[in-house]
């Protein structure tokens, strides 16, 4: 079986590739490395790495990782739904959230997060392709909630994310450009925008070549789960 360290290497590699083949800059793909169900130890030999962006969907399993390697200089992303309940340590915990998807987890992640720390990066989950299963806004409801969040003072906003359907016969590529196209038309509003948060294991390359600024990967940097 491959090593940890092959596995990053190799999907470093392949981000590189896409964005040579994409004419973008390697620079501008951010690699977001899903930690989810992986132990402290795994995400700490990652880090020895030099890979410094984790990805995590369960609150309480997130903190005891936070905790536990709170002296390494990591940045760590909510991925999973947001519930009301949680809203009080996501706040308190994380550097970014990618899937708001409420006006009120919007404002209580705002209310909630600690003066002495700096606006949460948060991202707007769109349910792109209106799936009843999926999380997320739709199109339609994207502008009236980046309007919102854009006025809440302890939250920045950076852009969209988006878990497209699995079985697309385009590995997804006009579900990408739907996103691309939508943060598009919202940097006409509000132009600081920056964040593209799609792509993982099986499609970050047609990620990459549709715009994508962070790509999130756990099977191939940690294989499968056991």
């Amino acid at each position: 079986m491959d090593s940890l360290e092959q596995r990053y290497f190799r999907v470093a590699d392949a981000i590189r590739k896409a964005c040579q083949d994409a004419g973008r800059d390697p620079a501008s793909v951010r690699l977001l490395a899903v930690s989810k169900t992986r132990s402290a130890e795994e995400v700490a030999a990652l880090a020895a790495l030099g890979q410094r962006d984790f990805g995590e969907n369960y609150v309480q399993e997130a903190v005891a990782k936070i905790t536990a390697l709170g002296e390494q200089p990591l940045c760590w992303h909510f991925i999973g739904p947001v519930q009301s309940n949680k809203t009080r340590d996501i706040a308190a915990h994380f550097d970014w959230v990618h899937s708001l998807d409420r006006e009120r987890i919007a404002r209580r992640l705002n209310d909630q997060r600690p003066a002495g720390l700096a606006p949460l990066d948060v991202c707007i989950q769109v349910n792109i392709d209106d799936e009843d299963s999926k999380q997320g806004v739709s199109l339609a409801e994207v502008a009236p909630l980046a309007g919102l969040v854009s006025t809440l003072p302890r939250l920045r906003l950076r852009g969209l994310m988006a878990i497209p359907r699995a079985d697309s016969p385009d590995r997804n590529r006009a579900a990408f450009h739907t996103l691309a196209m939508t943060l598009s038309s919202l940097r006409n509003t509000i132009p600081g925008l920056d964040t593209l948060s799609m792509g993982m294991s099986d499609d970050f390359d047609v990620a990459i070549a549709e715009g994508a600024t962070q790509v999130r990967i756990g099977t191939a940097l940690f294989g499968p789960r056991l």
